[in-house]
């Protein structure tokens, strides 16, 4: 099997994250820079893993400001 790509591993730990709860609603994500030097990757393998978690509903980018995990409801 080959391996995952690397913008869907940062995905699959993030949503790790947030669904544990390491991360709560409206917690901010690191910033684009900062994934870039824990991961070692590109700005465009962050930005897939960004768009996946926000095409998923888990987190809301805020222009100017950030990404933040949103708010789920409990129902």
């Amino acid at each position: 099997m080959p391996a995952k790509p690397k913008w869907e591993r940062i995905a699959d730990e993030i949503r790790t994250q947030i669904e544990s709860g390491e991360l709560a609603p409206g917690a901010q994500l690191p910033s684009t820079a900062q994934l870039r030097a824990k991961y070692d990757v590109s700005a465009g393998v962050v930005r897939q893993a960004i768009l996946v978690l926000q095409t998923k509903g888990l987190v809301e980018g805020v222009h100017g400001l950030g990404v933040f995990v949103t708010e789920r409801s409990s129902s």
